[in-house]
């Protein structure tokens, strides 16, 4: 996929070949095979072009990372543990991308009611 993505356009097994092959020997086969599976999956799209297929993404590099993270969270027989786990792992930055996130995902009229409210549920409700 990740090849997929950095071309951000329809690609062609042979395209992704010789760019993996200038980081290491790989067949054909193995990167046909591996589009193939990835578009069983779902996670890219094809079209025929000739004898040959052009691979397009179906979804961002984002959404698959969040799909990823859904997947592994809802195997949790804890999820909250899971998430205390999770963001006892992040950084000082990646908290504070998670916070801004959360800010974007709430949206305009949950900021309202906070700047409105400055004793939120977020403090323990100004106790």
């Amino acid at each position: 996929m990740t090849r997929v993505w950095k071309w951000n356009r329809p690609v062609t097994v042979r395209e992704v070949l010789e760019d993996l092959q200038q980081e290491r020997s790989i067949a054909y086969t193995t990167v046909m095979t591996v589009l193939d599976n990835l578009h069983q999956k779902g996670w890219v799209r094809r079209e025929a072009e000739g004898r040959a297929y052009r691979y397009e993404a179906v979804s961002t590099r984002a959404a698959y990372a969040a799909a990823l993270m859904n997947d592994a969270w809802s195997q949790s027989d804890n999820p909250a543990a899971a998430l205390v786990a999770f963001f006892g792992m992040m950084s000082d930055e990646q908290r504070q991308a998670l916070r801004d996130a959360v800010r974007i995902v709430q949206g305009p009229e949950t900021r309202e009611e906070e700047n409105q409210n400055p004793g939120s549920a977020r403090d323990g409700g100004g106790r």
